[in-house]
């Protein structure tokens, strides 16, 4: 299994229905093996508002994965510092490789705000319309038992303490 060295660089690509989603350049923060983190800016090619929140040019994204979890917890601040809120994938496992970190995404995503009194499940429609139901069984029970877990974590204690250690049963 290769681990990946604390300040050293990485291709994060984020692929969704045997495409490839976005592909973007970060840096290591921490892998013990388990849990790797990664800290890059806004991938995007512009400012995106969801409505809930506005993802700009200058965020930050502190990007927690796991290689035996079905999800990525990111940490969204804005470019002074200030804590946004918390982005969760729905996702296979995590696989990395010769520079590369590789994750699925399985369509299903929460948001939860700064001050944790906004939750939101979102894209839930096109989780349904994807046919993982159909292709894959188990993937995508596993995927709404991570979706469940990290909702009910999120309302009872929040997401800051996540990636330090405390797991979504």
């Amino acid at each position: 299994m290769a681990i990946l060295t604390a300040g050293s660089d990485v291709t994060v690509t984020l692929t969704k229905r045997e495409r490839t989603k976005v592909r973007y350049p970060a840096t290591v923060v921490h892998d013990d093996g388990t849990r790797l983190a990664v800290r890059a800016p806004w991938a995007g090619v512009a400012d995106r508002d969801f409505g809930f929140v506005r993802f700009e040019h200058g965020d930050v994204f502190t990007e927690h994965y796991w290689r035996d979890r079905w999800y990525a917890v990111k940490e969204v601040r804005s470019a002074d510092g200030a804590l946004k809120g918390w982005y969760c994938d729905i996702t296979r496992p995590a696989a990395v490789g010769d520079g590369t970190l590789l994750v699925e995404d399985l369509d299903l995503d929460l948001w939860v705000s700064a001050d944790g009194g906004t939750v939101l499940r979102l894209d839930e429609d096109e989780f349904e319309e994807s046919g993982l139901r159909t292709r894959d069984p188990e993937a995508a029970d596993r995927a709404r038992e991570a979706l469940e877990a990290l909702e009910a974590l999120a309302r009872a204690e929040g997401l800051a303490g996540l990636p330090a250690g405390r797991t979504p049963a």
